[in-house]
């Protein structure tokens, strides 16, 4: 039988957003990083 969770607090609920948002943040900058080498041809890992 299905029961409700206990409700996450607002602290804990911010902590686990914000390291999603990092981690997004780091990968596009990466994203970012590559597509700028390969552009310019200064690519070494393509």
């Amino acid at each position: 039988m299905a029961v409700p969770k206990k409700r996450t607090s607002i602290s804990k609920k911010r902590i686990r957003k914000n390291f999603w948002k990092k981690k997004a943040f780091w990968t596009a900058l990466k994203a970012l990083a590559l597509a700028k080498s390969v552009s310019t041809g200064n690519s070494k890992s393509f």
